[in-house]
């Protein structure tokens, strides 16, 4: 009885892998490695089914027994070549993903290159159309000044001209930040030099900076990556880490450019860095897509009062 109802199952469960298999066709392709899989599954049942048949019918197998041996081999056969055929999905299957792959870079390419356009849009806008504006309101209270005798009315212009110094000075570091001139005209090492040097000013972190790429120009979005992340990662030492000292590389090796970037801070836990929900590592998850967008690769280190390591490898050759 027990063999029986083994059996029963067996045939069950072999029919629904054969429409299981079946139905599977239309994805494949109707590729023949898989359609000869799926007739093995069938054939299977179907011969389940044949030695089940003696238990409950007047069946005799040995009647067929040339049946049988046919089956098995034809079922034999269409398992051993479908499984050799079966490259060919998989093949297809790689094709796929790597197709969806380069898809996903380019758009995130895409993303960046629109996200930089805007950058430099707000950059035009602001410095042609806020600093002249501020300009010749500087030029009308400096005149106003030179005719002006009373005391309260020239401290008053006096206090209005230095407002208006400071905020036509704040126009130009906001366009500087959104769209620097010296990224776009000289490269990424001596706009990451210039931004350094505005930081090391502030005398509150000491920024160090080398490169064997100083007068070396890279494809637009790779420039822009690359520049990017470092500000990136200083901003985050200056107001989250409280580093007094940051370290910065960046080397051309093998056609492979490398930043090196490391500070003293107090450090964070980036064990789950990439994998949270929270918000918490914002800035590093978009510096990670950027650097995935040139096929490169982000790996940070830190713990707690132990700093921060970082090292970005991107090829030179994937950003043309």
């Amino acid at each position: 009885m027990a063999l029986i109802i083994t059996l029963a199952i067996t045939i069950i469960l072999q029919f629904f892998a054969a429409a299981v298999a079946v139905k599977l066709t239309k994805v494949t392709k109707f590729n023949l490695s898989w359609i000869l899989i799926s007739f093995g599954f069938i054939f299977m049942a179907v011969q389940r089914l044949a030695e089940f048949l003696p238990f409950v019918t007047e069946f005799k197998p040995q009647y067929f027994r040339l049946f049988y041996i046919w089956l098995g081999a034809i079922t034999s056969l269409f398992f051993a070549v479908g499984v050799f055929l079966i490259q060919k999905i998989f093949k297809h299957m790689k094709q796929v993903e790597m197709r969806t792959r380069n898809q996903e870079k380019a758009l995130l390419n895409a993303v960046i290159q629109a996200e930089e356009r805007e950058r430099r849009r707000f950059a035009t806008e602001i410095h042609d159309g806020l600093g002249p504006l501020l300009s010749t309101i500087k030029m009308s209270v400096s005149s106003l000044a030179a005719v002006e005798t009373n005391p309260s009315a020239q401290s008053v212009i006096k206090n209005t001209n230095l407002a208006i110094s400071e905020a036509i000075k704040s126009i130009q570091d906001i366009s500087n930040n959104l769209s620097p001139h010296i990224l776009t005209n000289f490269g990424p090492a001596k706009a990451i030099r210039n931004f350094v040097n505005k930081v090391n000013q502030s005398k509150g972190v000491k920024v160090y900076f080398k490169t064997n790429t100083m007068d070396m120009r890279f494809s637009p979005a790779l420039e822009i990556v690359v520049y990017r992340s470092v500000c990136e990662l200083i901003n985050n030492s200056i107001k989250h880490s409280g580093a007094t000292r940051v370290d910065i590389a960046v080397d051309l090796n093998d056609a492979i450019i490398e930043v090196v970037y490391k500070d003293n801070g107090v450090g964070f836990d980036a064990t789950n860095l990439f994998q949270n929900d929270q918000g918490v590592g914002t800035g590093y998850f978009n510096m990670l897509s950027r650097v995935k967008s040139m096929k490169g690769k982000l790996e940070v280190v830190s713990n707690k009062d132990k700093g921060v390591f970082v090292n970005i490898s991107i090829p030179t050759n994937n950003g043309k």
